[in-house]
């Protein structure tokens, strides 16, 4: 076996694993397997090494940096994967977000909504799924909207025209015992269940995008529907920090 047949190997091994981990978290809260979709989060990693998580069966790739994806998704291929956008989005970088990525977790901001609203429109994209990233560790290293924002940016993707608000998005402390990130799983779910009973999602019933590597089993019990795993499908990276929007 070649090197690069060896990775591809590796590869498939890794993913399996993970959507066993998976399935038995959502077994384990009486939840179906096929509800939770898992987002590998590719960034740092090589186009030629998520052609080949690609090829294993990952349909769905998380990228961090919006500099990053620009060189790595045409190579790709768009339309080889849907490709989430998991990190901070500054407003100068929408217009590529919105060209790049099929959908955005990481909106905090009536101002930003407004500006892929208008970006949108002037690249002539019919709709875009957006997440609401919500700051619940209030860590000055992450992003996201404090939870007295969210009813004004919720009501500012309703006025839009070409968002549609998906869900939300969450990026807790990193604790070594997943066991401590719980209340904040909890916390996304409730603020998700208020939202959806005021009808911020339309139809659909809200993502929670929420849980890692470490503690995405922890998530699915607290009702994670998206989780970001991008260490224990492509390896540890020795420059990237685990607390950062997938990992």
């Amino acid at each position: 076996m070649n090197s690069e047949s060896q990775r591809q190997a590796e590869l498939r091994q890794r993913l399996e694993r993970v959507q066993a981990r998976i399935a038995e978290a959502a077994l384990h809260a009486n939840r179906k397997p096929q509800d939770i979709t898992l987002v590998a989060v590719s960034k740092t990693h090589l186009a030629e090494t998520i052609q080949q998580a690609i090829a294993v069966g990952v349909s769905d790739l998380g990228e961090n940096r919006v500099q990053e994806a620009e060189s790595k998704i045409p190579e790709v291929g768009r339309n080889a994967a849907r490709w989430h956008l998991i990190g901070h989005l500054q407003s100068n970088k929408a217009r590529r977000a919105v060209e790049l990525f099929d959908v955005i977790h990481s909106l905090d901001s009536v101002a930003l909504a407004r500006r892929l609203d208008r970006v949108c429109g002037e690249v002539n994209r019919e709709v875009l799924p957006v997440l609401i990233q919500v700051d619940l560790g209030q860590e000055a290293t992450k992003s996201g909207a404090a939870e007295s924002e969210l009813r004004e940016i919720v009501e500012a993707i309703k006025q839009s025209q070409l968002l549609r608000l998906t869900g939300l998005m969450a990026l807790p402390p990193y604790f070594d015992d997943p066991e401590q990130t719980r209340p904040y799983f909890r916390r996304l779910r409730e603020l998700r269940d208020d939202l959806l009973g005021q009808g911020a999602f339309g139809e659909q019933s809200g993502e929670l995008s929420m849980g890692m590597t470490h503690d995405f089993e922890v998530a699915i019990e607290e009702g994670a529907t998206i989780v970001r795993v991008g260490t224990a499908i492509f390896g540890e990276r020795v420059s990237e920090s685990p607390a950062v929007a997938g990992g």
